[in-house]
């Protein structure tokens, strides 16, 4: 995979992000994992906020311990694998509105392309710790495409 492709700061990449997610339905169905379509749109605003410092998460321990490990592994071009654990901040466990969390969800991709790299948080991430525009953008797409792909768009 190009990782050209995955900054979220390029017009070209929010376009093709925005598509997919309106490719979704209220009916969707997940190839893997328990969200509904609707609870993943909600959990996909959770570490776009963080980017832009609009949601706040102290670190977690086992971030302070394994975030930069964690981290290196995930920068990168392979994909995010299946069924990774989640921070329980980032949960969404009851019934979402589809249309109202799409709009959410487009809307808050379209802040973090609008400010660039240098409206990005200057906090650490709570797991991940110290990020650069750089990572928050490969990171946050390759979320975006991993939950896209969940549900085959």
């Amino acid at each position: 995979m190009d990782t050209s492709t995955q900054d979220l700061f390029l017009p070209s990449t929010v376009q093709e992000i925005v598509s997919r997610i309106e490719k979704l339905t209220p009916v969707t169905q997940p190839l893997w994992g328990k969200m509904s379509v609707s609870q993943m749109l909600a959990h996909c605003q959770a570490p776009l906020e963080v980017a832009l410092g609009e949601k706040k998460s102290k670190r977690s321990i086992i971030g302070f311990m394994f975030g930069r490990l964690a981290k290196k592994k995930l920068v990168g071009k392979k994909p995010f694998g299946r069924n990774l654990p989640t921070d329980r901040s980032f949960l969404i466990t009851e019934v979402r509105n589809f249309e109202e969390e799409k709009r959410k969800l487009i809307a808050v991709i379209e802040r973090f392309h609008a400010v660039g790299p240098r409206g990005l948080s200057k906090d650490p991430h709570p797991f991940f710790g110290k990020m650069t525009p750089e990572e928050w953008t490969m990171l946050s797409y390759k979320h975006l495409d991993h939950h896209l792909q969940q549900f085959g768009v």
